[in-house]
């Protein structure tokens, strides 16, 4: 089956099903099934509203963006990893400026910190 064209209420071709369904009508699809030559005509209702709190998410990170981490100074060798892939050493906020990339790579991306201070 291919859909070929989803419509939203309130555009040309919803008018009945708005009428029939109202502010449930979230949207209607036309669905072409090739095997038996139909044409299909969909529709997504809602059925059910409850209250919803969302959580609080991560922001997504791309791999060129630019984090601060946490590398104690007993930590020698990976201070020199870092060094070596170009971290950034920042003295007022006492952490190592690095891409989100390469905080992967040394597998320290749970030592980011998110204000930067």
């Amino acid at each position: 089956m291919e859909t070929r064209l989803t419509l939203r209420p309130g555009q040309p071709g919803t008018r009945k099903l708005v009428e029939r369904y109202g502010e449930r009508l979230i949207r209607v699809r036309y669905v072409y099934d090739p095997a038996s030559g139909q044409r299909l005509k969909t529709v997504e209702l809602v059925v059910e509203a409850v209250p919803w709190t969302p959580r609080g998410r991560k922001p997504r990170r791309q791999d060129d963006d630019v984090v601060y981490v946490r590398i104690a100074f007993h930590e020698t060798e990976l201070r020199e990893r870092a060094k070596r892939l170009g971290a950034i050493w920042r003295k007022p906020q006492r952490l190592w400026e690095i891409t989100y990339r390469d905080s992967k790579r040394l597998g320290i991306e749970d030592r980011i910190v998110e204000s930067g201070g």
